[in-house]
């Protein structure tokens, strides 16, 4: 033993991987084999400096986030994630969680308070998982609101809504990408990439560029058939109590032409009086699943509940199996 054990074994196991194990691009030729510290900051999305302090053991203290991070990150199993916690001198958390794909009642209900703005929960594989009026409405020129990878791809209607189809494009599989490097045995992220790389020759091209990127806040730009040009702002917030889901709100400047757009959007669907059809799934020619609208789904322009999820029927996330 050394008086820097925990520093030999993050080089000699970041040693054993290349930047296409974790999803990055390699530039340039390496005088020596394996990740470079900051590429294992940047999978853990944690600081340069201070992932080499600890390898250096000038950092003794490492919390358990920090710890977890650093074993997703070095694709550590249970036996090397267990010994990295002895060596920081720490017990190791339960496992890490599988996403969930229910969205609970309380914020459900959260959403629908956000009536001037689009608001919508997604999970690491980009479904949405429940989406307030607003959300749907800005939604509505897509065949089925469902997964904003697929929508994106798949749909007709994505390289119209768009106003940048190739910048929204490359996001969207960068985001995926990243997520497959914190979630990489969530079976849901797999049949999203599978279908979407099977199906989309654009988005198979841009998933083997392994580009991987995190949150922005760069503003999206979208053109909706209704309303024109919209430009919005927007945050987004991990779940608390709902390991994956993120919250996401759309909000325009107050008084701008997209503010403008914004407010006329939603009262044009406010005034039709219901809401979008229900879809029921169906198989493509290409076994992709497609949706029909069924018009008498509605009673009283709401969609019926799905009591065993807690969530609408609009809400369930497409179906990746042919």
């Amino acid at each position: 033993m050394t008086s820097n054990d925990l520093g030999e074994f993050l080089r000699a196991r970041r040693a054993r991987l290349t930047p296409g194990d974790v999803g990055l691009t390699s530039y340039g030729r390496r005088r020596v084999a394996g990740l470079r510290r900051e590429e294992v900051a940047v999978v853990a999305g944690m600081n340069s400096d201070y992932y080499a302090r600890l390898e250096q053991g000038r950092e003794r203290c490492p919390s358990p986030q920090i710890l977890d991070a650093i074993g997703v990150a070095l694709r550590l199993d249970r036996e090397g994630r267990a010994h990295l916690y002895r060596l920081a001198g720490s017990a190791p958390e339960p496992g890490r969680a599988q996403p969930q794909e229910t969205v609970a009642p309380m914020l459900s209900r959260l959403l629908d308070g956000y009536a001037d703005t689009p608001a919508f929960v997604l999970n690491p594989a980009l479904d949405l998982l429940a989406a307030n009026g607003l959300a749907e409405a800005l939604f509505s020129p897509f065949g089925a609101a469902d997964n904003l990878a697929r929508m994106t791809f798949l749909d007709p209607a994505g390289r119209g809504f768009h106003a940048q189809w190739h910048r929204a494009a490359e996001a969207v599989v960068a985001t995926l990408r990243g997520a497959a490097g914190l979630e990489p045995d969530y079976p849901r992220l797999r049949e999203v990439v599978d279908v979407l790389t099977g199906a989309s020759e654009e988005f198979a091209a841009l998933w083997s560029t392994h580009t991987v990127r995190g949150k922005t806040h760069e503003a999206k730009e979208f053109v909706h058939p209704e309303v024109g040009p919209l430009t919005l702002a927007y945050e987004s917030f991990d779940v608390r109590g709902a390991p994956g889901q993120q919250l996401v709100i759309y909000h325009a400047e107050a008084g701008s032409p997209s503010g403008r757009s914004l407010a006329l959007l939603g009262s044009l669907h406010a005034t039709q009086g219901s809401r979008p059809a229900v879809r029921d799934r169906e198989d493509g020619p290409e076994g992709i699943p497609l949706w029909r609208d069924d018009h008498d789904a509605y009673s009283g322009g709401r969609a019926p509940r799905d009591s065993a999820e807690g969530r609408t029927a609009r809400e369930r996330p497409f179906d990746c199996k042919a």
